[in-house]
């Protein structure tokens, strides 16, 4: 199961398009790491990309349990969890 289409877009909004990663062991340490992220880069390992991520693995696809993350955090996540949540690619309008 991933997060549903409704819930990738209120995470994206929630954003403001930067990447929501706050973990102190990425290289931002202890700020939040609020790099800029576009829309179409979804699921891109380019500047700008970003992927949804299921903050408790054991947790419901709420919007309450995904993050935003640039590519970078969320690569560094996946290897720190037992498994990614990704939807299908969205047009955001």
């Amino acid at each position: 199961m991933a997060f549903s289409d409704d819930i990738v877009k209120q995470a994206w909004e929630r954003s403001g398009t930067q990447c929501e990663c706050n973990k102190r062991n990425h290289s931002h340490h202890y700020i939040p790491c609020a790099k800029f992220l576009v829309w179409n880069k979804r699921g891109s390992n380019s500047q700008g990309g970003w992927e949804t991520f299921q903050i408790d693995p054991a947790g419901a696809f709420t919007l309450d349990n995904c993050e935003v993350l640039c590519w970078r955090c969320y690569e560094m996540e996946s290897l720190n969890n037992s498994g990614p949540a990704i939807s299908n690619s969205l047009e955001f309008k």
